[in-house]
């Protein structure tokens, strides 16, 4: 993966009533403030679904966790499901957050709802 590809970027779209964070690149101690503060800034606004649409994610540590850990903190009331690449799917399953939260394979799954 080259340098570009490893930078974080995060791209915010509305589709029905959902907020879409796609985000690219790579989640790790140094890029994951950047994720929290869009990921707070959507909580701000959306009122009933947010999406992360994290399938083009390289790497996701153990800070990416901690930003999915705050967002499920914060949403109160409102829906926050995940769509995961293998790399943010398989640190979401062995720390057993996949037990918390609402992931998904693909974009259109997380929008209807369905696994």
């Amino acid at each position: 993966m080259s340098s570009e590809n490893r930078e974080l970027s995060v791209r915010t779209t509305s589709i029905d009533s959902a907020v879409v964070l796609s985000v690219s690149g790579e989640v790790d101690m140094v890029s994951a403030p950047k994720l929290s503060a869009a990921v707070a800034e959507s909580l701000a606004t959306v009122s009933q679904l947010l999406i992360l649409d994290l399938t083009e994610v390289g790497f996701f540590g153990s800070a990416g966790l901690s930003v999915l850990v705050e967002a499920l903190e914060s949403v109160a009331g409102r829906e926050l499901r995940v769509v995961g690449s293998v790399p943010v799917r398989r640190p979401i399953e062995l720390t057993g957050l996949d037990e918390l939260l609402e992931v998904y394979d693909t974009l259109d799954e997380a929008l209807a709802g369905k696994s």
